[in-house]
């Protein structure tokens, strides 16, 4: 890598009082790349995540943009995006509001949005294509549409890399490819993401580079060879031939 890197992790674990949900994740990641990260079900991808944004206790080095934040559990630089559930769409506020909760890190927990926020938050939203839905309802918006939204946060957040979690899922075609186009704009712009999906052909003809992950890291690189017949047996055993050709 002849920049430094974005985001680096150095033997990563997460271990559940005697189970061991991850172990011996090591990666370098650099400004702007797409990232596919696949593995099965239950293969500690959303662990991983959480682990690298501090959300639950860990093994191993972090660091985001050269700073070591093991001890930090406010590591702002990264935003994570869980997998969307039906509470999501019900949630009572606007869109505008969401977003506006990324300028959180800028001001003590009482402050009110400045009119800067607002224009972050509204140059976020133009960023994602939802430019003025500010007084929308995520009610009223599909599951691409929602996904967006919470990119939007993530930009507004100004954060260098952005994990998102089985994005994808339960978006449908048309949400799904331009969802896809609005992660390649940003990392055009120098944004760094994470997707983590299941969708393994999608994974090859629109990712950069795929991470493949079951308990620890089995493949890093290329989506040609990272999806290769042989680095899908190690991730997913036989299924992970048949789930490419899906």
């Amino acid at each position: 890598m002849s920049t430094p890197p974005v985001l680096e992790v150095s033997d990563l674990g997460v271990h559940y009082g005697q189970r061991h949900a991850l172990h011996g994740v090591s990666f370098a990641i650099g400004k702007g790349e797409l990232i596919a990260v696949i593995g099965p079900n239950g293969a500690g991808k959303s662990t991983m995540f959480k682990a690298i944004c501090g959300l639950v206790n860990h093994d191993g080095v972090v660091e985001v943009n050269g700073v070591h934040c093991h001890d930090h559990t406010d590591r702002m630089d990264l935003a994570y995006i869980p997998q969307r559930n039906d509470s999501d769409l019900n949630f009572p506020i606007t869109v505008g509001e969401l977003v506006l909760a990324g300028r959180r890190r800028f001001h003590r927990w009482y402050a009110r949005p400045t009119s800067a926020d607002r224009a972050a938050a509204a140059e976020a939203l133009d960023r994602v294509r939802l430019g003025g839905t500010e007084h929308r309802a995520l009610t009223e918006f599909s599951g691409g549409q929602l996904q967006r939204a919470y990119v939007a946060r993530a930009l507004a957040q100004e954060a260098s890399v952005v994990l998102l979690d089985e994005a994808l899922s339960g978006v449908d075609q048309p949400g799904t490819l331009e969802l896809i186009e609005v992660f390649e704009g940003l990392a055009a712009q120098g944004t760094t993401l994470l997707v983590a999906t299941h969708d393994l052909a999608l994974a090859r003809r629109r990712f950069n580079r795929c991470l493949a992950v079951n308990g620890t890291l089995r493949a890093d690189g290329a989506p040609a060879a990272v999806l290769s017949a042989e680095a899908l047996d190690a991730t997913f055993g036989s299924g992970g031939r048949s789930a490419l050709a899906d």
